[in-house]
Order: C-alpha cells, then sequence, then structure tokens
C-alpha cells in the first residue's frame, strides 16, 4: 500500500480531489479525541483509516498549526488516505464532521475563488458484507448541532484510540501490571542498544592507517612496478560488550522485569551478557536467548531462586569481577548496574568492588528508579559507595524515561546523572 504521507506532497491535491471545504477558524477543545472519531466515521464509510493513521492526522494538525477547515483538510489528505478513489468520500464525511466549525469571516474575498461547499447532507452509508444496507448521518465533532433537534448524538464505537505506549508511557514500571508490561514489548521492539565502538584487532582497507606491502606491491604492478599508490589498513570498529547486572531483590523485582524485557526486545540488547543478582549472582545470558518475552522473564525467575528476596550488592560484584569481569568479560565494556542501591551488607564492600570495576570498565551506568524522586541524593549505603564511581546515574522507572538510559549507554553528549556531574 502505497504511504499516505505521500498523497499530498509536491505534486498537490491528488487527482480526483474537488479541493478543500470552504470554511475558515476551527476551535479544536481536543484534538486527540477528535481526530480517532474522524477516524472512526471514514472507517463507516469503508476507507482503510486506522489508529496509526489518526495519530498522524492530529500529529499533522499540530505541527501545522491548522487554524482553517481548508488546512485541516489538507493535513487530513496528506495522512488519511492512499488512494485516489478515496479522496471523494473523505470530502464529503470531513464537510460533514467539521463544517459546522467554520469561521464567516474566513470566506471573504474569495466568493469568486472556489464555489461554496454544499450543505451537510445524510450520505448513503456503504454497507457491508454480511450487513444489510442503512443510512445514517454523521454527528458534527466539533461544533453544535445547527438543526437544534432533540436527537440524541450518535454514539461510534471506539471513541478514542491511544496504543499502549501512549496509555503507559508515563506510568512507573511498578504500577503495571504483567499483561500491561506485555503490551509496552511493541514499543521497546522499536527502541535500539547503541554502543560505543572500539577498535578490532582485524583491520579493513581505508584512507589512512599503516601501508598495507601486499597490497602496495600488487597495486605496483599495474604501473611498472613504481608504487605510484600506497594501499593502506586500519582497525576496524566494533561495538563494545554490553554486561548487565540487575537487582532483582523485593524493592527491584518490577523494575528488573521491564528492563530484562528491554534487553530483549531493543535491537542490539540480545548480545548483552545478562546477570541477576539479590543473595547470589546468577547468569541468565543463555536463559534469555531466543524465546519470546514472557517466555525469558518465566525462565529468568526460575533460573534466579533469589527473585525478590534481600540484596547483598557487594558480594555480588565481588563474585561477578572474580569469576566473569577480570577474566576478559568487564574490560572496556559497558556495564549497567540496575539497582536502588538498597544494601543488607556492608557498605564498604560495595566501595572497593566498584573500584575494581572502574578499572576494567569503560563505562559504568547506574539505574536507580529511585533517583526520578525530586531532590534525590545517594543516602543509601550502597548507593552512597557506588556513586564516585559511576559515569552515569539514569532512573529508567517508566517507558519515556528510558530514553536518558539509552543515550547514557551510548555516551550521547548530554547524558544525564542525578545530582551532580560525570567522575
Amino acid at each position: 500500500m502505497a504511504d499516505p504521507a505521500r498523497a499530498g506532497r509536491a505534486g498537490g491535491v491528488p487527482a480526483g480531489a474537488a479541493g478543500p471545504p470552504a470554511g475558515g477558524g476551527v476551535a479544536l477543545a481536543d484534538l486527540a479525541t477528535v481526530a480517532a472519531r474522524f477516524g472512526a466515521a471514514l472507517r463507516e464509510r469503508g476507507l482503510p483509516v486506522g489508529p496509526e493513521r489518526c495519530q498522524r492526522f492530529a500529529a499533522a494538525a499540530q505541527a501545522t498549526a491548522a487554524a482553517t477547515t481548508e488546512a485541516l483538510y489538507h493535513c487530513a489528505l496528506a495522512t488519511l488516505v492512499s488512494d485516489p478513489e478515496h479522496v471523494a468520500e473523505l470530502r464529503r464525511v470531513f464537510q460533514l464532521v467539521f463544517g459546522g466549525a467554520a469561521d464567516p469571516a474566513g470566506g471573504r474575498g474569495q466568493a469568486g475563488d472556489r464555489p461554496s461547499a454544499p450543505p451537510p447532507t445524510a450520505p448513503r452509508t456503504r454497507p457491508r458484507p454480511g450487513t444489510p444496507a442503512r443510512t445514517a448521518g454523521v454527528q458534527p465533532l466539533v461544533a453544535d448541532r445547527a438543526d437544534g433537534g432533540d436527537e440524541p448524538p450518535r454514539q461510534v464505537p471506539h471513541p478514542a484510540f491511544a496504543t499502549a505506549a501512549e496509555r503507559l508511557a508515563s506510568r512507573d514500571f511498578a504500577e503495571l501490571t504483567d499483561s500491561e508490561l506485555a503490551e509496552l514489548v511493541a514499543a521497546m521492539r522499536r527502541l535500539r542498544l547503541a554502543l560505543p565502538l572500539r577498535p578490532s584487532r582485524r583491520t579493513t582497507a581505508g584512507p589512512r592507517g599503516r601501508v598495507d606491502l601486499r597490497a602496495s606491491l600488487r597495486q605496483a604492478r599495474r604501473t611498472g612496478g613504481h608504487p605510484v599508490r600506497l594501499r593502506r589498513r586500519w582497525p576496524r570498529q566494533r561495538p563494545r560488550r554490553l554486561v548487565v547486572l540487575c537487582d532483582i531483590s523485593g524493592s527491584m523485582a518490577p523494575y528488573a522485569r521491564a528492563l530484562l524485557q528491554l534487553l530483549y526486545c531493543a535491537a542490539g540488547g540480545a548480545e548483552a551478557e545478562v546477570f541477576t543478582f539479590a543473595t547470589r549472582l546468577t547468569r541468565l545470558t543463555r536463559t534469555l536467548a531466543r524465546v519470546s518475552p514472557a517466555a525469558a522473564l518465566e525462565r529468568a525467575g526460575r533460573a534466579a531462586p533469589d527473585w525478590s528476596g534481600g540484596t547483598r550488592i557487594g558480594e555480588s560484584l565481588k563474585r561477578f569481577i572474580d569469576s566473569y569481569g577480570a577474566r576478559g568479560m568487564a574490560r572496556q565494556a559497558v556495564v549497567l548496574i540496575v539497582s536502588d542501591g538498597w544494601d543488607t551488607g556492608d557498605p564498604a564492600v560495595v566501595g572497593r568492588q566498584m573500584s575494581r570495576l572502574s578499572r576494567l570498565a569503560y563505562r559504568i551506568v547506574w539505574a536507580n528508579p529511585r533517583s526520578a524522586t525530586p531532590g534525590f541524593q545517594p543516602l543509601a549505603g550502597g548507593m552512597a559507595a557506588a556513586w564516585p564511581y559511576c559515569d552515569t546515574v539514569v532512573s529508567a522507572h517508566r517507558l519515556d524515561a528510558l530514553g536518558d538510559l539509552l543515550d547514557a549507554i551510548a555516551g550521547r553528549a548530554g547524558s544525564p546523572r542525578t545530582g551532580g556531574g560525570t567522575r
């Protein structure tokens, strides 16, 4: 199917369009609701207008600051139709829906430019397969009924649409149920974990770097043995390893589930090394491989027997460094620690192990959902001990806060650190 946004590009109005209805200013009290109901009216007339097109229509109206019905019509033309045959039907429904919103002063001096729009009439409804034909009018959405009749307004099915990302983006992960968390899978699949690059031991041909003698000599055979042009090779660039240490204690279990789902869904996250810890350290890298998000979380719960238990951050860090990190896994890697910093052990142990980890890792990012609280200070023992060794501290407590986390992992400029600068 063609891109609906192409319908109104440089070519102007598509073939078959009679031009926008006459009108002036439009006052839209609730643009999202109006767009959703307008889309529902179009679907009843047989046009393939779904929630995504309604969202694009509302975004276009807001981006262009559509203050007239003409501008609003062109927004609808560019975002809601993908076939020239649908333009006439779109115009008829648009006139019925937005016809009463015209400003009488908006058409002054335009009487000779184009004919006035016909008065709203009850069009014939296209019957759906398997249902008897019926006739129904479309209730205007942004103006009162002009006839002043007592007929109750027609109930449009699904008067408003919102994707899971829109409804749940501003809700804390701790407030989401398992089913609501599963609804965020599609939104998380659109995210991408971009990791910093590092030079590889393998080389590739490039414009600079050390001279490739063999390639230069082969090239010189074409010029009579004279090395007119030197061939060079330079190291390939590879993404750095991502290592995730996720706290699954009782206070962190909801956030752990959400961020483990993010690692599974986001592009590039499936290659991360994942460990969970509470009272013990558990490696989940193979457990989370090649399964659905729901099954991955279920496997993680079975593989980590201390899920929703206590927290021993220092001892878990020590075991990770001794068994995996110092042997190469954490060397020049991006280490993401997900924890609120509440530790039942000795905070001094956390400080010593974080100092060791900072000498191994390329960057340490700490995701603490409690840091979203206004005026947050690292008062918890474990958080206070780890604070000096963290490059970035983010909250990552809800969907619309994951952008800060992705920026911090990628090392983009301006990645935040709650309560102070980077170390």
